[in-house]
């Protein structure tokens, strides 16, 4: 069956016993649902004594199976506000929730009904007056029913991503490891590399990128060169010398044969 919201309008008492002697009772209400902690509290009304008014709305919601197998009540305590000794009970009235499902009238407008009052010592004397009605079905936790309609409402979402032309389709597989580099050959042994114009022809080039040219390496404009410039002079100093020699040696002969 579900839950129903009952809707209570709490609108006034009379002839209740009066429990000040010399003054007005200050009276109010307390209303609750047997089986629930919530509880409603009218305003004190300072005037009326005997016969007060509030005209106080209160709400609860009721489980209508438990209300139809007579398991629920409302309880409508009335009290007296006091400001010594404390606030005194003048009397109760207890409503079984299926008398008030089972006249519930059109079901659009509110009924009123009375109900006797019963003291504390146990005795009736007085009359509460309130009003009710049962509205629309509310969700097992107490939240009203949502229309099929409107239980999925379409969601703004954000537009996904754009994904970079650069990026690399993933097929499952992680892609290979590049080759590592060969050890370099121990200190002291081992040929040199040979030198450019022999052995295999340089791979192909890659793509994105231009080969390496290796440069020629550059002879040396010193060394040998140097070497025998020097040799080449020295040997020239020397013939030089013996020509010079030769030469003041006949000089020398021919000026003593001439003595």
């Amino acid at each position: 069956m579900g839950y129903r919201t009952l809707e209570i309008n709490v609108t006034s008492a009379k002839d209740l016993k009066d429990l000040n002697l010399f003054s007005k009772m200050d009276v109010y209400v307390v209303v609750s649902l047997s089986g629930d902690k919530q509880k409603a509290k009218t305003k004190v009304d300072r005037e009326g004594g005997t016969s007060p008014s509030w005209n106080f709305p209160v709400k609860f919601t009721i489980d209508e199976s438990a209300a139809r197998q007579n398991r629920l009540n409302l309880e409508f305590k009335l009290r007296c506000d006091r400001s010594l000794g404390g606030d005194k009970d003048i009397g109760v009235v207890y409503v079984p929730v299926a008398e008030l499902l089972n006249s519930t009238g059109d079901g659009k407008s509110m009924q009123f009904v009375s109900y006797q009052v019963t003291k504390p010592s146990g005795k009736p004397q007085g009359i509460l007056n309130f009003s009710y009605k049962f509205i629309d079905k509310v969700a097992a936790g107490g939240e009203p029913l949502v229309p099929e309609a409107k239980a999925y409402e379409p969601v703004t979402a954000y537009p996904a991503p754009v994904v970079g032309t650069s990026a690399l389709p993933y097929d499952g597989f992680y892609p290979p490891a590049a080759a590592p580099h060969p050890p370099p050959p121990p200190y002291g042994y081992g040929y040199p590399p040979p030198p450019p114009g022999y052995g295999y022809p340089p791979p192909p080039p890659g793509y994105g990128y231009q080969p390496a040219v290796q440069q020629p390496q550059k002879k040396n404009k010193f060394g040998m060169g140097l070497g025998a410039g020097l040799l080449g002079g020295a040997l020239g100093g020397l013939l030089i010398g013996d020509m010079v020699s030769d030469a003041g040696c006949d000089a020398g002969f021919g000026d003593f044969g001439g003595f």
